[in-house]
């Protein structure tokens, strides 16, 4: 077995015997991990409580044919903010689930790493309404499906537009109108965040348009994936 460092971040845990666990994390360097914890649903584990969903450690482990073991884990940023306010909570498990499914195995992707890491920390300090449809649609526009905002998806023509399809990929006018309505607030919105102002789009407070935009990020997100969302039922039950 060949020893490794890298730092990721946990995405899951879910028991193995009677006192492991298997840890699963993208890592800036190898992609997305699974790992074994020996022993760390112990009281006197030395590591357990460090890898919790969420967490954002460095780690020492060694590679293995199908599972890795962590040798070592010590914190980088632990989120107390998040820990501690269920909401933040739920928004947090919410981008780790969908990163969860986007990550492949052992392909590293360290822009979708950072991405991670600066969606947590931000929700650590401010729970911007706009953070999760922030990052979904940033995300989304990774894999690319970035959505067509400026001209109509149905016929090509400049607007203005009324409704958003995601089978249409877009915006849509009044003559091609389907799926939901949209804002002309809400395209703004969209726009912002997708042309390099997701800094002061996050700063908006509530608002009818923050709504809009939330969710469409999130049936984008689930029409991509295939798969409903757990973690989102909990935000709507909030």
């Amino acid at each position: 077995m060949r020893l490794y460092r890298d730092r990721g971040v946990v995405l899951r845990t879910y028991r193995l015997g009677e006192a492991d666990r298997i840890v699963v994390m993208l890592t800036e360097g190898h992609g997305k991990v699974r790992a074994v914890a020996k022993g760390v649903r112990k009281t006197k584990s030395r590591f357990g409580s460090r890898l919790e969903p969420t967490s954002h450690v460095s780690l020492l482990l060694h590679e293995g044919r199908e599972l890795d073991i962590v040798n070592q884990a010590e914190t980088i940023e632990h989120h107390p903010n998040i820990r501690e306010d269920l909401n933040r909570l739920a928004k947090a498990t919410a981008v780790i689930e969908a990163v969860d499914q986007i990550a492949q195995d052992r392909e590293p992707s360290p822009a979708l790493y950072r991405m991670v890491v600066g969606a947590l920390k931000a929700l650590d300090e401010t729970d911007s309404p706009l953070l999760l449809a922030g990052f979904y649609w940033k995300l989304l526009a990774a894999e690319g499906l970035s959505p067509l905002l400026d001209m109509c998806a149905g016929c090509g023509g400049p607007g203005p537009f009324v409704a958003f399809d995601l089978g249409e990929g877009g915006v849509l006018c009044t003559n091609c109108r389907r799926g939901v309505p949209i804002t002309s607030q809400a395209q703004e919105l969209l726009r912002r965040i997708l042309e390099g102002e997701l800094k002061t789009a996050l700063a908006e407070p509530p608002s009818p348009a923050t709504r809009e935009v939330d969710a469409l990020a999130t049936a984008a997100m689930e029409a991509h994936l295939e798969r409903r969302l757990r973690s989102i039922a909990v935000l709507e039950r909030e």
